[in-house]
């Protein structure tokens, strides 16, 4: 089996150092870059299977970066962890509406951040187990193996974050789920005091499907979300 490849953007040295030698001395290959820009040329010719991305970077910014990749078909589907300085949770909201499936903040540890990695990459692959690979709820079509969502017949652009939060609403449909199951479900760990992550993406979802009504995802106040039947 190949190694996963890991891009690693990030404008200090030390910082690049550090996660291309233990991420690879936990079996991954890792591509380090200085800046935005060679990153995003290096995924015309090699799409990667991660990136970690700082947000604070010299010219292009990490946000920009992120927002070029998942507006681009090609690259939408390519998890993306920033690394951040920045603690509060406008910049943490920021990102995730961006399409980034995890942040880490620095500074960070080893551990944490290889766990993180794994944790999102495993996230990418679970759909080969999934019990119901199509589902269709009205006129809203998930297919799971191809991981493709149409309504009315016309395709829907939605990053790994969205569709798998859609796909679990639309599997568990009548079914309240709580902030923090989905959370748990959806990232895999939980975000201590970050319920905000599944409210960004909800909102996301409901700007892509035209739900100002709440006709796809109701709210259940002071609980969760549920999919209508």
């Amino acid at each position: 089996m190949s190694k996963k490849l890991i891009y690693a953007v990030d404008d200090e040295a030390h910082i690049r150092e550090l996660i291309a030698y233990n991420l690879t001395e936990s079996g991954f290959s890792v591509q380090s870059f200085e800046e935005a820009q060679p990153m995003l040329d290096a995924c015309e010719k090699r799409v990667p299977d991660l990136i970690l991305l700082d947000i604070m970077l010299p010219g292009m910014s990490g946000t920009e970066a992120c927002r070029y990749l998942k507006s681009d078909s090609r690259f939408r589907q390519v998890p993306v962890i920033f690394l951040t300085a920045k603690t509060d949770e406008f910049d943490k909201v920021l990102g995730l509406e961006l399409g980034a499936d995890d942040y880490i903040s620095k500074p960070f540890g080893v551990r944490e951040m290889i766990a993180r990695v794994r944790t999102v990459l495993r996230r990418c692959e679970g759909t080969s187990g999934e019990k119901q690979a199509v589902i269709a709820i009205r006129d809203l079509v998930l297919d799971s193996k191809k991981r493709t969502v149409t309504q009315g017949g016309k395709e829907l652009s939605l990053t790994l974050k969205e569709f798998d939060l859609l796909r679990l609403l639309m599997m568990n449909k009548g079914h309240v789920l709580t902030r923090d199951v989905l959370l748990d479900s959806v990232w895999g760990y939980e975000y201590v005091g970050e319920t905000r992550t599944v409210d960004v993406h909800i909102l996301k979802l409901r700007k892509l499907l035209g739900d100002d009504s709440e006709q796809y995802i109701e709210t259940v106040r002071g609980v969760g979300y549920k999919f209508r039947e």
